[in-house]
């Protein structure tokens, strides 16, 4: 069975650990079962919980049994941990709701196929029908109260605006998902976020309390970009998992734009690529990093996997298009849309503006006297075929799908009009 904790270290995918030399030979006896939970606090997953997520992908690819958990029931408390302020709760139908949602993107990694096949579920199975009376007696008395105050989620928000008893207990349910999933598939290992390890080792000391059981936990790192700011976050907002939240093209880019200081540190993280392939890419990134191969391996494998090989395709034809490397009119227009809505665009009611006021509309440049510029300097395209008349006004025949036009200045320079009638 492969040494998988060696190559979680070496991806830099190992923050805290109760006891890794305990560990690694519970793993060297035998397959073991593994379990990382995912909160219903939004619609969707975003690329932040892909790093636990992928790192409970790679530990059953190396033969160990997996459990995704999806908090069915902690979702409707909040977990107060990397928070200031209390979470606003959430109604059971819309939690019920993302639950569905983010089962269905965890089903995407891992594989349901075999005799250690992965294992979904939700909390609220366990835990709606356990009654206040049951989960005081039968688990809250085994947590200490000082202990549950030291903890670092709990202290860091009594120093500030507080905390109330619905957020404090959140860590007792978790644990008790540990003890739960321990009695019913004999899991042995929790991974998560550097942020959970309070509640994790919550999970393993309770397990000690009730079964006298040692078990494991494993945290990953939090991911931070090399220029300080927040991963997975742009000028948008966070880079989700559902294609109507975050596009498959703006997916693609995120990856694509990744910063050279960054990306063998995402490749290590996010790609399944072998150590001697990624070592490989990082030379290319020194050696010849205006070509960007290693980001362009990063955005394509990693679209591919999350939504498909013919959504990536159409994505990489849209962005080469974009810059006169390919057709415009062969593009779906649900891609020639979402690759515009990355850009400096305008929306118009209808067509009659000339070229040199839809450049300045749509913000591709700062004033019409810089769009008439372009257009004299030979650098202003419209579909990817240059403009020189600067009173050309673009007409019905040059609209793609009846709602587009593209516009270029210079070579990198993408901007966009959409018709909007109505």
């Amino acid at each position: 069975m492969t040494d998988i904790l060696d190559d979680l270290a070496w991806r830099g995918l190992i923050a805290q650990s109760t006891d890794i030399d305990a560990l690694r030979a519970a793993m060297a006896e035998g397959p073991i079962t593994v379990y990382c939970g995912f909160d219903p606090t939004a619609p969707s997953l975003h690329v932040g919980n892909l790093v636990p997520l992928l790192t409970l992908t790679r530990i059953q690819r190396a033969g160990h049994r997996a459990i995704g958990l999806v908090g069915g029931a902690t979702g409707l408390i909040g977990d107060p941990s990397g928070r200031s302020t209390e979470r606003s709760l959430n109604s059971s139908d819309v939690v019920a709701e993302w639950v569905a949602r983010i089962r269905v993107q965890v089903e995407k990694f891992l594989d349901f196929s075999d005799e250690k096949a992965g294992i979904l579920v939700s909390n609220l199975d366990w835990t709606e029908g356990m009654t206040a009376i049951d989960f005081l007696r039968d688990v809250g008395k085994h947590f200490p109260v000082n202990r549950m105050l030291a903890r670092e989620s709990v202290s860091a928000r009594l120093g500030g605006e507080g905390l109330s008893y619905t957020e404090f207990s959140y860590q007792i349910l978790q644990a008790n998902d540990y003890l739960e999933l321990n009695r019913r598939y004999g899991c042995t290992l929790q991974i998560g976020g550097s942020d959970q390890w309070g509640n994790i080792t919550a999970g393993t000391d309770l397990i000690r309390r009730v079964t006298g059981g040692h078990v494991h936990a494993l945290t990953v790192p939090l991911i931070t970009k090399a220029d300080g700011t927040k991963f997975g976050k742009t000028a948008g907002g966070a880079v989700w998992l559902n294609p109507e939240m975050t596009s498959p093209y703006a997916f693609y880019q995120f990856w694509l734009n990744a910063d050279d200081r960054d990306v063998v540190k995402f490749l290590k993280i996010y790609s399944f690529r072998s150590r001697e392939e990624i070592e490989g890419l990082e030379k290319a990134a020194a050696d010849r990093p205006a070509g960007r191969e290693a980001q362009r391996a990063l955005a394509e494998e990693f679209t591919t996997l999350l939504h498909g090989a013919d959504e990536c395709a159409a994505v990489i034809a849209a962005s080469a298009a974009l810059f006169g490397q390919g057709s415009l009119e062969e593009l779906p227009a649900r891609t020639l849309g979402e690759a515009l809505a990355e850009v400096p665009r305008a929306e118009v009611p209808a067509l009659g503006a000339s070229f040199v006021d839809l450049l300045a509309e749509s913000g591709l440049v700062k004033s019409k006297s810089e769009a008439r510029r372009a257009v004299k300097e030979g650098g202003a395209y419209l579909n990817n075929v240059k403009v020189t008349d600067e009173t050309y006004v673009p007409s019905a025949s040059d609209l793609l799908h009846g709602r587009f036009l593209v516009l270029r200045r210079g070579k990198r320079s993408i901007g966009g009009v959409e018709v909007v009638a109505g």
